[in-house]
């Protein structure tokens, strides 16, 4: 079971990968990064991509109760968030902790050589392996 490191090369591995992150989306904080960043700072991608993965986790719109029980489902709400740019795609993957779960793996994608279907199976299967700790 892989660290935050190793997670992080492993995430690197994945056919076009540019960068990735480990972040905290509740303050925004990279715990962990590898490779560049778009817009050349590792703390401004995390703390700009925090704010997307907070809108898509805690809006119901995303996240809607079930209306037979009126309870949200086990588990995170949202599985991951894709954001498809003219040179890149960002996959943002929740992360499953036996605490709070309020982080997120963040991985950018050339367009041109990324793969990502490969990239959002592998970042579902590093998710389910990272341990936090």
């Amino acid at each position: 079971m892989p660290g935050i490191d190793e997670c992080l090369l492993e995430a690197m591995t994945v056919p076009g990968a540019r960068g990735a992150a480990l972040v905290d989306w509740t303050s925004g904080l990279a715990l962990g990064v590898i490779g560049d960043s778009p817009v050349g700072d590792h703390e401004t991608t995390a703390a700009e991509t925090a704010e997307l993965a907070r809108a898509a986790a805690e809006y119901e719109s995303f996240a809607p109760a079930d209306a037979a029980t009126d309870e949200l489902p086990k588990g995170q709400p949202v599985e991951d968030v894709i954001v498809t740019t003219r040179t890149g795609y960002h996959v943002l993957r929740f992360v499953e902790t036996t605490f709070d779960s309020s982080v997120f793996l963040h991985l950018w994608l050339d367009r041109s050589t990324g793969n990502l279907a490969m990239a959002r199976i592998r970042l579902r299967d590093l998710a389910e392996r990272l341990v936090l700790g």
